[in-house]
């Protein structure tokens, strides 16, 4: 069964640690030296929360102090004074609500709430200096690609004036509809541009998960090239299963970080995989390192 986001949080809500019944991996690699890698600045880096969620926050925030960088992505408003005890930047922010995937704007019966959700959480990010809010297309449930993105137009306007008011941006997530997220709309860079293009908003962007969309479609660093000015943050993951980012799966992503930095690009880089190691913090040193072109 695919890791999911989805499924995942359902379990750390549940107080459950399912996804950890994956099996562990044996690397040769001198992790030590990762323990003592020193950041070269060109990426800033992130962590998605929901895919260490074995550990507190309190714990994550540490880990991430440690191994030597300071934004966490995926963590809702009630946790963020967490964040901030510790001095770590939520990198991208979820609102209070249901955050559902599916249930997103392109389908007019959700907008009420879902601009009601925007419209609270905005000012709340802005006072704490926040600035990505991730947003959802929602499922197709039958729409055509014109019919969604007119919708998810829609919603956007009424939220948008009150983003650039409060200097935060919209970020609509790629994700994959082949394996993960079955029936997604957003699921491929054209159709995200072009939606960018007619909200035409430097406060309305996307989410390039390379994990989904080398899924997908990929041809992954002539989309990042092709698109950069449209992309406000990224995923990271390994193809396939969604796991470690090293030499067992099949992208080279020192050669995708490189795109991103030749794109002039300057904000946040995610890893966002399930990590399978015996010591799971490993896996999120090898991969900074590896990103950290």
């Amino acid at each position: 069964m695919p890791v999911s986001r989805r499924n995942v949080l359902k379990n750390i809500a549940l107080g459950t640690s399912a996804f950890l019944a994956a099996p562990s991996i044996s690397f040769a690699n001198n992790f030590e030296d990762e323990k003592n890698y020193k950041l070269k600045g060109n990426i800033n880096h992130s962590v998605s929360r929901w895919t260490f969620g074995y550990l507190s926050l309190d714990e994550l925030c540490k880990a991430v102090k440690e191994i030597g960088f300071n934004a966490i992505d995926l963590v809702g408003p009630k946790d963020w004074p967490v964040l901030q005890k510790h001095g770590i930047y939520s990198s991208m922010c979820y609102t209070a609500g249901d955050n559902n995937l599916y249930n997103g704007l392109d389908n007019p019966i959700y907008h009420n709430q879902l601009i009601k959700e925007y419209l609270e959480v905005i000012p709340v990010m802005a006072k704490a200096g926040y600035k990505n809010l991730i947003c959802f297309s929602g499922k197709r449930e039958g729409m055509d690609d014109e019919t969604g993105m007119k919708n998810c137009m829609d919603a956007l306007k009424k939220i948008l004036p009150f983003a650039e008011k409060n200097g935060v941006t919209m970020v609509m997530e790629l994700l994959n509809s082949k394996i993960d997220h079955k029936d997604y709309m957003c699921n491929h860079v054209e159709w995200g541009a072009e939606l960018c293009k007619r909200i035409s908003s430097e406060n309305f962007k996307l989410l390039f998960d390379i994990y989904h969309m080398q899924i997908q479609e990929g041809d992954i660093i002539r989309n990042i090239k092709d698109n950069h000015q449209y992309i406000a943050h990224y995923h990271t993951g390994g193809v396939p299963g969604r796991h470690e980012i090293n030499d067992t799966q099949e992208l080279y992503y020192p050669a995708v970080m490189k795109a991103i930095v030749e794109t002039g690009y300057k904000g946040y880089v995610a890893q966002e995989f399930v990590p399978t190691y015996t010591d799971k913090l490993d896996s999120l040193r090898e991969a900074i390192k590896i990103c950290d072109v």
